[in-house]
């Protein structure tokens, strides 16, 4: 027989399940605070990033010197207080134009990846979901496509259609298209044999609702991840084509820029004309890809896990 005592904590331990309150999953916003404290590597990237930006924005009131300024009195002079990276062949202030370059390289690199990565996207959404001969048809394009190294094919682009931004920034984006449209597609497939689509579809959702719906915004983490581990490269191609003659031209300042020309001749008697251009695109891409493997760990639920 049960005794009073014995009821009472019963009850009690009802009313407590009862009136618990549900475990809550840990945000996104945690998740990405813990991978900052414990990869510090990624923490490096993502400030290397946060400051190559600023430096972008505010490039006119960081730079002491405007990038076309020139003074024959201080030609090729060594760093110093004055000209903390030195000057060029022609007075210009080294670390002026280094500062404005940032600004050259972000935009380039921004606007490439998003017009690449998004062209990609949408074509590798149609392609995975609708699979048969339009996926065929596509990944037999984006084959021939891959066939050309990177900077080749954006050098012939670059050549037939001249080297102005616009012209640069699309010839970066159709050598990072492929891999969007790769990775997408690979997500797609799987995304869409899951259960919510396939309940989707049972009911009548039409193949638009159910991509735009269902399919796109599970495709948002692949995606983040492209982006991120495609900016490097996106930089370097650019630096890629200034070095050859074929990106941006004078007298904007271009960090592939400052590394060709001139510039090169001066190596033995005034290195820094390319040792701090090189350093900048040096720091700037391996910023990147530490913060691009941050946001895969972030991103993979593997990992997220542990």
């Amino acid at each position: 027989m049960t005794t009073p005592r014995e009821t009472t904590s019963a009850e009690e331990i009802r009313e407590g399940l009862i009136n618990a309150e549900p475990s809550r999953r840990p945000g996104m916003g945690r998740y990405i605070l813990y991978y900052l404290r414990s990869k510090p590597l990624g923490t490096i990237g993502f400030s290397i990033v946060l400051l190559m930006v600023l430096t972008a924005i505010f490039a006119p009131l960081i730079a002491p010197h405007t990038y076309q300024e020139q003074n024959y009195e201080a030609v090729r002079v060594a760093p110093s207080l004055e000209f903390p990276f030195g000057t060029d062949q022609f007075g210009r202030d080294i670390f002026s134009r280094v500062v404005y370059g940032a600004q050259i390289s972000m935009m380039v690199g921004f606007l490439a990846v998003i017009a690449g990565t998004g062209a990609g996207a949408v074509v590798g959404l149609i392609s995975g979901y609708f699979m048969g001969k339009t996926d065929h048809i596509v990944q037999r394009l984006v084959d021939m496509w891959m066939s050309f190294p990177d900077l080749i094919l954006a050098l012939t682009i670059v050549a037939v259609f001249g080297n102005t931004i616009p012209n640069v920034i699309l010839a970066i984006a159709a050598t990072i298209m492929p891999r969007g449209v790769r990775v997408i597609r690979s997500s797609t497939i799987s995304i869409r044999e899951m259960d919510y689509t396939l309940a989707a579809r049972s009911i009548g959702a039409s193949d638009l609702r159910i991509m735009l719906r269902h399919v796109l915004p599970n495709t948002v983490a692949p995606f983040l991840i492209i982006m991120s581990s495609m900016f490097g490269t996106a930089i370097l191609t650019e630096a890629g084509l200034s070095f050859l003659g074929l990106g941006i031209s004078e007298p904007t300042p271009s960090w592939g820029r400052m590394l060709t020309g001139q510039a090169a001749q001066y190596l033995a008697s005034s290195p820094w004309m390319l040792i701090f251009p090189g350093m900048a695109i040096t720091i700037t891409v391996m910023g990147f890809a530490f913060a691009g493997d941050a946001l895969r760990d972030i991103f993979d639920p593997k990992q997220r896990g542990r």
